[in-house]
């Protein structure tokens, strides 16, 4: 896969932007061994965070310190070198506000997994002559349904931000409460609906387990107001590719067609992200080891 600049969409963000704080410098001194490497507990960003960190502990000279932050802190950690690499940028439309204040203070290593989608997703037993579409959601026997909520994430998800968007297009701020949570609270709101066949809309998006766990679809989005298809980028700070040239290899080579992480993560659900990350590297080793090529 040969790297490729791309062009960003920029979409307006709300609130205020989070100040960094509390890293250690990630510049690498002589002989730094240490990796540093943000994150956050969303399923698809957790299960590549932890394999690319087992690869760089076994397969390399270098070990990975995890620190888990919210998305802005992340973005504002790699900019200004407090943090070495992120691996859940989402480009063009999730991330484009938090990418558009820091694009010429980073590196992008290019898409980890493609094909990623963003919406409203609702169970597959509500009925589609019902509630196919977000402007279905304006008739007033589906608000009563819904109870006029619909279940987000953490509020500073880029997919939260375009939600925000997506209500004032259909006009939906006056019916609806878009309630924040953290992505854990939603699939508990989700499982508590399919257990009472109860309707209910979240903010969802793949790769995620819970496409594994029951049937569910994406609402139509006729405005476009939920971006179309994203890539999910390794992001690293300036000079992290001289300084770490063996690991700036492997992550700029190491890719993850989305059935493969999608059905990866299920098993991380079932078991745990251990053991789902050595089943993985078990079942694919001529991929694995093709993200090393060149590494030195």
């Amino acid at each position: 896969m040969k790297f490729r600049m791309k062009s960003f969409v920029v979409a307006a963000m709300t609130g205020a932007t989070i100040a960094v704080g509390g890293f250690g410098s990630a510049q690498a001194a002589s002989g730094d061994k240490t990796i540093t490497i943000g994150w956050t507990a969303w399923a698809d960003a957790e299960f590549v965070t932890k394999l690319a960190k087992t690869l760089i502990e076994k397969r390399t000279d270098y070990n990975v310190e995890l620190t888990m932050a919210s998305i802005g802190v992340q973005y504002q950690g790699v900019a200004k070198g407090d943090l070495d690499a992120m691996l859940m940028a989402w480009l063009p439309d999730t991330h484009a506000a938090y990418w558009k204040k820091v694009k010429d203070q980073v590196k992008d290593l290019g898409p980890l997994y493609e094909g990623a989608q963003l919406g409203w997703v609702v169970p597959d037993y509500v009925p589609k002559d019902k509630l196919n579409s977000i402007a279905d959601l304006k008739k007033d026997s589906v608000k009563a349904k819904l109870d006029g909520k619909i279940q987000g994430i953490d509020p500073g998800a880029g997919l939260m931000q375009l939600s925000k968007k997506a209500m004032k297009a259909y006009g939906l701020n006056d019916d609806y409460r878009l309630v924040s949570a953290s992505g854990a609270a939603m699939t508990a709101a989700l499982a508590r609906a399919e257990d009472r066949k109860e309707w209910i809309v979240v903010t969802g998006w793949t790769p995620h387990w819970m496409f594994g766990k029951w049937d569910l679809r994406f609402l139509k989005d006729p405005k476009g107001t939920l971006g179309a298809g994203q890539h999910i980028d390794a992001v690293v700070r300036q000079g992290f590719v001289d300084d770490y040239p063996q690991v700036a290899s492997l992550l700029h080579n190491m890719h993850i067609p989305l059935k493969q992480l999608q059905a990866a993560m299920y098993n991380a659900r079932q078991t745990s992200y251990e053991k789902a990350i050595s089943k993985f590297i078990e079942q694919h080793p001529d991929e694995v080891n093709s993200w090393f090529k060149n590494s030195g």
